[in-house]
Parts: C-alpha cells; structure tokens; sequence
C-alpha cells in the first residue's frame, strides 16, 4: 500500500515536530525515519509549509541551515543552545554550521 503525498508530508510534519529544542535532523534522516530516500521531498515540504513549526531544526547533510535562512535559523538555535561551529565570521550569512554530532536526534 503506497501513501498519497499528503500522507508523506504530514508524517514529515509529525517528525519535525518532534524534534526537540537544540537538537536537530538532517533532510535525509527525516526522509530515512519515513522509510524513503527523498530527502528533497522533504525539504521541499518544508519551503513550502506556512513556516509555524519548527523548520530550522532540519538540516543540511553538512550542517548547515536553510538556505536563505541562517540569520532567521541562528536566532532560534542560539536560543535553544544547539551546538554550533564557527567557519567564518559573525554576521555573515554563510559563517556557521551546526554541530551534528552533538546536535543529531534520533527516534529510534
């Protein structure tokens, strides 16, 4: 029995949500916990959601934020202490990465 792409975003949605504060999961994993490899899926459910969960916990595979997102992205994980990696300097856009060996969440 194969789901409807409805069904594969609101279970993307029901993982995102359960991410907890400071931690995060990459667009692979997430897609990886759903049995599929589209981890493109995944982020492209999440550009086009109404941005009321919480995005920003869904990462690259080389930690780094959204594109077009890491001012935004920063504010939230300085807020939640997730753990971070300066490649560059303060204030520009492409300065951070996110810890992802401290930082991963797994469900199972």
């Amino acid at each position: 029995m194969s789901e409807s792409p409805l069904d594969f975003a609101a279970f993307v949605h029901v993982i995102v949500d359960d991410i907890p504060a400071g931690r995060v999961m990459t667009y692979g994993g997430v897609a990886a916990e759903l049995g599929s490899l589209g981890a493109r899926a995944v982020g492209r459910i999440l550009a086009t959601s109404d941005g009321s969960g919480p995005w920003w916990r869904v990462i690259g595979a080389d930690g780094r934020p959204p594109a077009g997102h890491e001012a935004d992205a920063l504010a939230h994980y300085e807020a939640e202490g997730t753990p971070l990696r300066w490649v560059g300097r303060r204030g520009e856009p492409d300065a951070y990465r996110i810890d992802l060996e401290a930082a991963r969440h797994r469900l199972s």
